[in-house]
């Protein structure tokens, strides 16, 4: 089925127009159907038929991910569970999964911003795709895998991990389009290096890197290793999974965000203030085309900045520059998002283990590393080798239990971790990714 690429190129005033309404219908619906929404608006005296203009936007409440967490599971849905065909989750800061949830429009929707993506990186039938983010509950995997197959293109679904697999099968397959996330990227490459792979000698064209952050210099470097044209991509699970944002062959500086389904502002974070065009702050994402679980003014707390200006590609659709971090303590590791409270709920269930810990952040060749350094009680430290040894073990496997990512744990002394009269610094991230 070939893409819709019609609404990327609307004149703004056209494209201003759907946005109004599709924002007036997502109100009407949202009002009547999830009762978080109904006493938001009502708390602020708004009601849908309020929303005459985009601008009206500002009265609406803001949803936050912690608004997600007070919904657990189903809450925040707007159709019965018997119109729900998929459920995926993102991570939540317990430990608790975030769940989000498609109608089949809603995976049809998806699918069509995926085969979108993907265009703009001049993928089209014939070309074949090797997948190598996570299928399952992440929501990377199946979303390229059914926009791979929307675009009428062959899909190698490998998923993650099986390195040396995966070479072997970007040798024999011959695809020439690759998705994963950027440090994946490089590990293929060192592998495939060690292995005598010439990837210049590879089908290899182009690549869709995203899911952690990345910078020029990385760019750089995957396009020069692997031989292909490195594109950036934006996305996040609860408001929808990749395909809401995407770099165009032609510029490489900018994401063009998908407008005519994700509605975007840029606020001050501590003013909640809307910023104007070109000024950074926190990215806030309003859905206007999804059904069963629509989000008005997700606080997405990436932070970047937009730009309207027309693109030489031809879409008129607004650009986000590359992301500049977060707004709150989220860390991305190879690909998976880790709150330190997460890290905390799970020490805390430890007996012998104290409140205090550190996270250190490093990337060990183009894998990052997750390091908890964790204070134990005295009666414990003074204990012999093979007793710590043990307990770093447990506390190890409860983590990767907890939050599928890999940690190394380092127990230290009681008092050793700095204290602090404020916030304390629970994260020291010695990545070089700004």
């Amino acid at each position: 089925m070939i893409h819709d690429i019609y609404h990327e190129t609307l004149p703004r005033g056209e494209l201003e127009a759907l946005q109004l309404k599709r924002l007036q219908s997502l109100v009407e619906r949202v009002y009547h159907l999830v009762p978080f929404y109904r006493r938001r608006m009502d708390e602020v005296g708004v009601k849908p038929e309020h929303i005459q203009t985009l601008g009206d936007l500002e009265h609406l409440p803001f949803t936050t991910k912690q608004d997600l967490r007070d919904n657990y599971p189903f809450g925040m849905f707007a159709v019965p569970m018997d119109h729900i065909v998929r459920l995926h989750a993102s991570s939540g800061t317990t430990g608790k999964p975030t769940p989000v949830a498609y109608t089949q429009r809603d995976l049809d929707t998806w699918s069509e911003l995926m085969a979108r993506t993907l265009a703009a990186g001049g993928v089209h039938r014939g070309d074949i795709v090797h997948i190598a983010y996570g299928y399952g509950l992440f929501t990377g995997g199946l979303g390229f895998h059914y926009g791979v197959e929307r675009l009428g293109a062959t899909v190698i679904p490998v998923s993650g991990g099986q390195t040396r697999r995966q070479i072997m099968l970007i040798k024999d397959f011959g695809p020439t389009v690759i998705c994963c996330t950027p440090s994946f990227a490089l590990y293929l490459a060192e592998v495939g290096e060690e292995l005598g792979l010439k990837f210049a000698d590879t089908r290899l064209r182009v690549g869709f890197f995203g899911a952690e952050p990345w910078t020029e210099t990385i760019r750089q470097e995957i396009e020069s290793r692997l031989h292909l044209e490195a594109l950036d991509i934006y996305g996040l699970s609860e408001v929808i999974g990749p395909g809401v944002g995407i770099e165009c062959l032609e510029m490489k500086h900018g994401l063009h965000l998908f407008e005519d389904h994700f509605l975007p502002e840029i606020i001050d974070p501590v003013s909640l203030e809307k910023l104007p065009p070109g000024d950074t702050g926190e990215l806030v994402l309003t859905t206007l085309t999804k059904e069963a679980f629509p989000l008005l003014r997700y606080r997405t707390r990436d932070v970047t900045a937009i730009d309207y200006t027309p693109c030489r590609c031809g879409r008129t659709l607004a650009r986000i520059q590359r992301l500049k971090g977060r707004s709150d303590d989220m860390l991305i590791i190879r690909g998976v998002n880790v709150f330190p409270s997460q890290i905390e709920a799970v020490l805390l269930d430890i007996p012998g283990v104290a409140p205090h810990y550190q996270l250190i952040v490093e990337r060990e060749g183009h894998l990052d590393t997750l390091e908890v350094m964790v204070e134990v009680d005295e009666s414990l430290f003074s204990d012999e080798v093979k007793g710590l040894q043990i307990l770093a073990q447990k506390i190890e496997r409860q983590i990767k239990d907890f939050l599928t990512v890999s940690v190394k744990v380092r127990l230290v002394e009681p008092r050793s971790i700095p204290r602090s009269e404020g916030k304390a610094q629970r994260v020291i991230d010695k990545r070089k990714i700004g």
